[in-house]
């Protein structure tokens, strides 16, 4: 499956436009105050416990994408766009919202 931010993929004819797809992954801010200070790295001031979490909520997205799209029966999803959203009372919570279109693809002969 392949997926781009692009509206198109080099090498491909788009053959079928099947869907939108969408995926929404939230992640508790609070959960990490308390953790941070202990996980801080002095050198930079970057907070790698809270980056890691990041990172595997926004891979957990793109498989729930993949996922929705795979079951389109598509061969790529193009025009990913990725949002970040601070949500709930005292913006507590990260919200990630990824979304494109679910397409199906015809090789490009030359």
């Amino acid at each position: 499956m392949q997926l781009s931010t692009t509206p198109t993929l080099q090498g491909f004819i788009i053959s079928e436009y099947c869907s939108i797809v969408s995926s929404e992954v939230m992640l508790n801010i609070n959960a990490f105050q308390g953790f941070l200070t202990g996980i801080r790295d002095l050198i930079g001031g970057r907070v790698k416990g809270y980056e890691l979490a990041l990172r595997k909520a926004r891979e957990n997205a793109f498989t729930k994408l993949q996922i929705q799209a795979e079951e389109l029966g598509a061969h790529a999803v193009v025009g990913i766009t990725i949002d970040y959203q601070m949500i709930g009372k005292g913006g507590n919570m990260l919200m990630i919202c990824i979304k494109g279109t679910a397409v199906k693809l015809l090789a490009q002969t030359p």
